[in-house]
């Protein structure tokens, strides 16, 4: 399972498990800026694994990476094409992840946010890998309502932006509109 942060993490995990899947967290997002973010995103992420009973792995932190996937990008609006590159990356190595593993599927937290498109995710997960891919929608039946009571009990690190250096100056200037 390809874990962008605790809080998602919380609630999908929590799903797969019920339904009697072996769960591995994959950690990779090297689109989380600044570095400092990633850690608190990755500490949140390591506890809701604890919380839940399922290893998590942390992947190699590459933002060079990613600064290539998404070049040209920049003036890309928040769900637009530049996010659609940063899907596709994180979903990619999951996927070589997954083939070391010798694990037999793999998913992404990605879908369990509003925030974010599962048909976007989830048809780029089946480029990518297939039958192998686990599409699903996992915000339908409350999933981030869960996920955020999870979040809550448990006292994991929830962030106001989606990671990127881009999101979080769109973070910034909604917050500072809020204030005027």
């Amino acid at each position: 399972m390809h874990v962008c942060c605790g809080v998602c993490a919380a609630g999908v995990a929590n799903v797969l498990l019920a339904e009697g899947c072996r769960v591995t967290g994959y950690f990779y997002n090297p689109n989380i800026y600044p570095e400092d973010e990633y850690r608190r995103r990755l500490d949140a992420a390591k506890e809701a694994a604890r919380q839940c009973g399922y290893s998590i792995i942390e992947g190699p932190y590459e933002p060079e990476l990613w600064n290539a996937a998404v070049a040209d990008l920049e003036e890309e609006p928040e769900g637009g094409k530049r996010c659609l590159a940063c899907y596709r990356l994180r979903l990619e190595r999951t996927f070589s992840f997954m083939q070391e593993q010798g694990a037999q599927l793999f998913t992404s937290t990605l879908s369990v946010s509003p925030h974010k498109s599962a048909a976007d995710i989830n048809s780029i997960g089946r480029e990518i890998g297939a039958e192998a891919f686990m599409a699903r929608d996992f915000k339908k039946k409350d999933g981030f309502k869960h996920a955020m009571e999870y979040s809550k009990q448990w006292g994991l690190y929830r962030q106001n932006y989606c990671g990127c250096r881009y999101s979080l100056k769109q973070a910034g200037e909604r917050l500072d509109v809020n204030k005027k």
